[in-house]
């Protein structure tokens, strides 16, 4: 009787389980399309860039409503407000690439595919060896923490263009580290919120791009 109750409990638990991490990617995937839109629409119009303050104040404004209606229907709609607007920021982001280089079209395809590929590689990873990457938790605070940090300093300090691609290639690590830990989290229970894991993943891969799409441009040397 016990071994019943046991095995039916494991059943409920892969189940749910297995709903989150449908549910998760197949709302990462509508936002990914909706964020590339927005983006589109910001190409189009030729929107200036973003200001540095008025980004980190949307950004986390509609990160912690999205944190706050993370477990009602609301919470969708601030998610993909959330990815709209970072869409927008990245809109002019590109065009300044496609404007500065002769070879801006190439760049942004190769972030792009460098992005894709470093995703469902690590996604996929997590998903088929079903390793417990909880341990990356306290490791991956700490160093996007100092990464951001680090940004804000080199963003304000642009006569050390080294340490603005240090701070790149450590969100392309610790961005990668993020996607097996967040999968993971999914996969073992630990993760039982698709809204959030949305939101991280999205997260993920939208400082995947913008980091690899920062160290091309600056090996480029097409300008």
């Amino acid at each position: 009787m016990r071994l019943n109750q046991v095995m039916q409990r494991s059943e409920a638990q892969i189940m749910e389980t297995n709903k989150v991490l449908k549910n998760t990617y197949l709302l990462l995937s509508a936002t990914l399309l909706f964020s590339a839109a927005t983006a589109a629409i910001a190409m189009v119009m030729n929107l200036p860039p973003f200001s540095p303050l008025l980004t980190i104040i949307g950004y986390f404004g509609l990160l912690f409503l999205t944190s706050k209606f993370s477990n009602s229907s609301m919470g969708i709609v601030c998610v993909f407000a959330l990815t709209g607007f970072m869409g927008l920021t990245l809109g002019p982001i590109i065009n300044l690439y496609m404007t500065m280089f002769s070879n801006g079209h190439e760049l942004v395809m190769t972030a792009l595919g460098g992005t894709g590929i470093i995703f469902l590689g690590l996604s996929g990873y997590a998903l088929t060896s079903r390793k417990d990457f909880s341990f990356l938790g306290g490791f991956l605070m700490v160093g996007i923490l100092v990464a951001f940090l680090a940004g804000i300093v080199a963003m304000f300090v642009p006569s050390m263009p080294g340490m603005s691609l240090a701070v790149s290639a450590m969100f392309i690590l610790l961005m990668s580290g993020m996607i097996l830990y967040q999968t993971s989290e999914i996969i073992h229970g630990g993760e039982t919120n698709y809204i959030l894991a949305t939101v991280t993943l999205y997260i993920a891969i939208y400082n995947l791009f913008m980091s690899l799409l920062h160290i091309l441009g600056a090996m480029s040397g097409d300008d």
